[in-house]
């Protein structure tokens, strides 16, 4: 925890330097794991077993849960929605670096059309090959019924435990992945509390920064949150992950609703306002019909991904689960009262979208591209065989 706070200290060049290292280490593992969960499945293990897609036949895809059959496996499915969303969040920050990023009209497209690919490879792809390795009733995975299973577990560990040093080789990994994560969820907690500070919109002691730029304040608040890491350490760590996870994602799910709204706002006003789709930089694929679409079950995920507290057997009937119901839900209400009680104290109104104001900043941004080019065009002309070669078939894995 010290270490993730005094590089985020020393601001977004140490920052990014170390997340650059650490994003290519990530890579690396993965594309292993990857392979080497393929070479397992079609029986390169040390046991010669070629598991193929046997545990999708037996016990099968899909475990039931709360009912038998084709429901229960439905309901099975819909209630992963919570760790799936968990898993996702993040993916829609990198907003949240345009501010300094260089060249943003071209280098966060980019980003945004490769993280879709990272998405496929890098998530999809990995859980589909740990599906043929793994079957959901296996006693090695976390969480599993018998008690002497720990939050340590992992899928992957699972997967790999006949091969000798290896599963311990992944944990190690996987604590380089959670601290590269929470590397950058402090910065982004940083800059997200500097920035509304700067808007007026959260006390103005955390728009201060110091000699360097660095938001010491927003850091300085940002990081006491890290503390709650600690919570974990009790025996109870799987019910305190759980609490996390359900507050975590109701909070994601809604941020992904706001900035869904603000997309279709945003075309309504450029349309309104006779911007035509090429003057933009990078458009959705599916436009505002995509958005309508992706709202839609963003709202009903939110409302009925924690819908198992509903849902009792006879063993279970009449238990309540408060405590779920609570951290599951409890963003909703207080999303809602923060927005009506901004409008109530503000007195702001809702904006027509042929009044609403897209050309601030656009100035600023046209002068410092102008500026990249000027400079990139530059540094082309100087740049190295290797440099042109990583720029063009490397650099964007990372």
């Amino acid at each position: 925890m010290v270490t993730i706070i005094v590089i985020n200290y020393f601001g977004v060049r140490i920052f990014g330097e170390m997340e650059f290292w650490l994003s290519a280490f990530k890579v690396i593992v993965m594309i292993g794991i990857i392979l080497c969960s393929l070479v397992l499945a079609l029986g390169g293990g040390p046991d010669h077993d070629r598991k193929g897609f046997r545990y999708w036949n037996d016990p099968g895809a899909f475990a039931p849960k709360y009912s038998e059959g084709s429901l229960g496996k439905f309901l099975a499915f819909w209630s992963t929605m919570v760790s799936a969303t968990f898993a996702y969040l993040g993916t829609e920050l990198i907003g949240v670096t345009v501010g300094e990023a260089q060249n943003p009209r071209k280098t966060i497209p980019k980003a945004i059309k490769l993280t879709f690919w990272r998405i496929i490879v890098f998530y999809v792809l990995s859980v589909l090959l740990v599906g043929m390795l793994v079957p959901y009733n296996s006693e090695d995975l976390a969480f599993a019924t018998k008690a002497s299973s720990s939050a340590a577990a992992s899928p992957f560990v699972a997967a790999m435990k006949n091969i000798p040093g290896l599963p311990h080789i992944i944990n190690a990994c996987i604590l380089v992945f959670v601290f590269s994560a929470a590397n950058s969820d402090l910065y982004i907690a940083t800059r997200t509390l500097y920035g509304l500070a700067r808007e007026h919109k959260a006390p103005r002691i955390f728009a201060k920064t110091n000699n360097a730029g660095i938001p010491i304040y927003s850091l300085g608040f940002s990081s006491l949150f890290c503390c709650l890491a600690f919570t974990s350490v009790s025996e109870g760590s799987k019910d305190v992950f759980g609490y996390f996870t359900d507050v975590v994602s109701i909070v994601g799910l809604l941020t992904w609703i706001s900035l869904l709204i603000c997309h279709i706002c945003f075309i309504r006003a450029r349309k309104a306002q006779g911007v035509p789709d090429e003057s933009v930089p990078y458009k959705a694929p599916l436009g505002m019909i995509g958005s309508y679409i992706a709202l839609f079950f963003c709202i009903l995920i939110a409302f009925t991904r924690s819908f198992s507290v509903f849902i009792h057997d006879s063993s279970s009937y009449g238990n309540f689960d408060y405590k779920t119901f609570i951290t599951a839900y409890l963003g909703i209400p207080v999303y809602v009262t923060a927005f009506f009680a901004w409008k109530f104290v503000k007195k702001t109104e809702l904006v027509k979208p042929h009044n609403a104001d897209i050309w601030t900043g656009k100035a600023a941004i046209d002068r410092e591209e102008a500026e990249f080019v000027a400079r990139k065009q530059q540094e082309d002309l100087h740049a190295t065989g290797w440099s042109k070669f990583y720029n063009r078939y490397v650099s964007w894995l990372f």
